[in-house]
């Protein structure tokens, strides 16, 4: 288990970097998901991205930096939600922090054996400077039991306001990303978050609750999260 810092660079308040030198398009005038190619991965390019309504996502493996705004954009609903018993029993068997092992979760979704893996190294070093930054924010779901406690899944993301945009998760033990999910969404309305973007609304992320939104109003409900106060997870 990788070892858990006495103090987590993600904890602090956020702290604003340089702002981008790129200059970002509407996705509001996007014919398709792809709004464009190219820029950088800066810090500041990141959330300006993020707070237009974009994300980055490199077209193949090796290839251009691609920001897309999915028409329709998946969301996860924070309130009235059901969660299956199943699901419930599963999330006794493990142990959840915030924050404590955000490099190892990010690897373990950048693991090159999964199917359509694209982060990269450039990836997993700009979504750390935003983690250092405060920006960025990982949710680890840990075995329990004999033995020294393992990172069974667990997933990451950015929050800006009281917006938190999902950007992968993975699992190495049954249900553990899901778990890790059922935190993120039950944690999120006490700390202050109020829209939860999981990109795309998949088959696998509707049986999480994921619901569709045309893109004009996710971006009206995201103008208006991003201007909230900074949520707050652990």
């Amino acid at each position: 288990m990788p070892e858990r810092p006495e103090t987590r660079p993600g904890a602090g308040p956020p702290r604003e970097p340089p702002p981008t030198r790129w200059a970002l398009p509407d996705p509001r005038a996007a014919e398709g998901d792809l709004v464009g190619l190219g820029a950088d991965l800066e810090p500041g390019t990141l959330l300006a991205a993020y707070r237009a309504g974009f994300f980055p996502m490199r077209i193949e493996p090796g290839g251009p930096i691609g920001w897309w705004s999915p028409d329709p954009r998946g969301v996860i609903p924070l309130e009235g939600g059901h969660v299956a018993r199943s699901l419930r029993r599963s999330a006794r068997r493990y142990n959840v922090t915030v924050d404590t092992a955000f490099p190892a979760v990010v690897a373990g979704c950048a693991d090159p054996s999964r199917r359509h893996g694209w982060i990269d190294d450039s990836f997993q070093a700009a979504y750390a400077r935003l983690h250092e930054l405060g920006w960025a924010h990982s949710v680890e779901v840990w075995t329990t039991g004999e033995g020294p406690p393992r990172l069974a899944g667990g997933l990451y993301g950015v929050a800006i306001g009281g917006f938190f945009a999902g950007e992968s998760m993975f699992h190495r033990a049954r249900d553990a990303s899901k778990v890790a999910l059922l935190h993120l969404v039950e944690a999120l309305p006490a700390g202050g978050g109020v829209l939860l973007d999981v990109q795309w609304c998949t088959p696998h992320l509707e049986t999480l609750g994921a619901v569709a939104l045309p893109r004009d109003e996710y971006l009206g409900r995201l103008a208006d999260a991003v201007r909230r106060p900074a949520l707050r997870l652990g």
